[in-house]
C-alpha cells in the first residue's frame, strides 16, 4: 500500500487534474495567460493556432490538429489564407473551425488596409507592401488590384479588377482608365500576385503595363508603379527600371 509520502508526491499538478477535468483545460489556461502577458511572440506557431481553434472546438485537445494544419499548409499564413474547401478537407476541421480561421484572416487584411487607406502611400511604402503581401501573397490564382490615388498621392480606393488562372490575369487598359476617371484619380498603382511564388515580372506583365501606362498617360493619369507579389517577396517595376 502506498505510503502517505508517496500519495503526496503524486498529488494533482493543477486544478483541472484534481477535478477530473480533461488535461487540455489546464494547457489552454496556461496558453491564454502566456498570450495575455507576452503577446504572440510568447507562443510557438502551433500554439497561436491552438488559441484560435479553442474558440471553435471547446471540448477537444486541439494541439495535434494545430500541428497537422501547419504541416499541411506550411505556415500560419498558409493556414489562414487557405481556401475554405481545403480547410474543410483537413481531418478535424468543421465549419466553425474553418470560419474562425477565416475571420482571423479577414481581420488581418482589414487592419493592414486601414494602415494605408486615406494616407500618402509614397511616404507609407512599407505599410503598403505589407498590405499587398497580406492580401495577395497566398492567393491560389492570379488577382489584379488597382490602387487609385488623388493628386496628393493619398490612397482613395483599392479595387480588385480581375481574377485569373494560376498564371494569367486579363487586364484591359481602357477599363482601368475608365475607372480612374470615375474616381477622379490622378495616379494609379497596379498590383497583382504570382501564385508560383516567384515575383519576377513576365513578358506579358511588362507588355500589359506598357499599354496601361500609355492609355493612362493620354488622359493625364500617372502610373506610379506595378507591384508583383509572390510568397518569396515582391518586384517593383519602378525599382527595376521598367517604368
Amino acid at each position: 500500500m502506498p505510503s502517505e509520502g508517496a500519495r503526496k508526491r503524486r498529488a494533482p499538478a493543477n486544478l483541472a487534474e484534481e477535478s477530473g477535468a480533461p488535461h487540455y483545460l489546464g494547457h489552454r489556461q496556461r496558453l491564454r495567460e502566456r498570450f495575455l502577458k507576452g503577446g504572440a511572440d510568447a507562443l510557438a506557431d502551433y500554439e497561436l493556432l491552438e488559441l484560435i481553434l479553442f474558440l471553435a472546438i471547446p471540448q477537444r485537445d486541439v494541439k495535434p490538429l494545430a500541428k497537422s494544419l501547419l504541416k499541411e499548409f506550411g505556415s500560419i499564413q498558409g493556414v489562414l489564407s487557405a481556401d475554405v474547401q481545403r480547410l474543410l478537407g483537413t481531418k478535424g476541421i468543421k465549419d466553425n473551425a474553418a470560419m474562425a480561421l477565416k475571420i482571423v484572416e479577414a481581420a488581418a487584411r482589414w487592419l493592414a488596409r486601414e494602415e494605408v487607406l486615406q494616407r500618402n502611400v509614397l511616404t507609407s511604402w512599407d505599410k503598403l507592401l505589407d498590405y499587398c503581401r497580406t492580401a495577395l501573397a497566398r492567393e491560389p490564382n492570379e488577382r489584379f488590384h488597382l490602387l487609385f490615388l488623388d493628386r496628393k498621392n493619398v490612397l482613395i480606393a483599392d479595387e480588385p479588377q480581375q481574377e485569373g488562372t494560376v498564371d494569367h490575369t486579363p487586364v484591359y487598359p481602357r477599363k482601368v482608365v475608365k475607372r480612374a476617371l470615375e474616381l477622379h484619380a490622378s495616379a494609379i498603382i497596379m498590383v497583382h500576385n504570382h501564385p508560383s511564388g516567384d515575383p519576377t515580372p513576365s513578358m506579358a506583365d511588362i507588355e500589359m503595363t506598357r499599354q496601361v501606362r500609355e492609355a493612362a498617360g493620354a488622359v493625364g493619369i500617372a502610373l506610379h508603379d506595378h507591384l508583383v507579389i509572390g510568397r518569396s517577396g515582391h518586384s517593383s517595376f519602378k525599382a527595376l527600371g521598367l517604368l
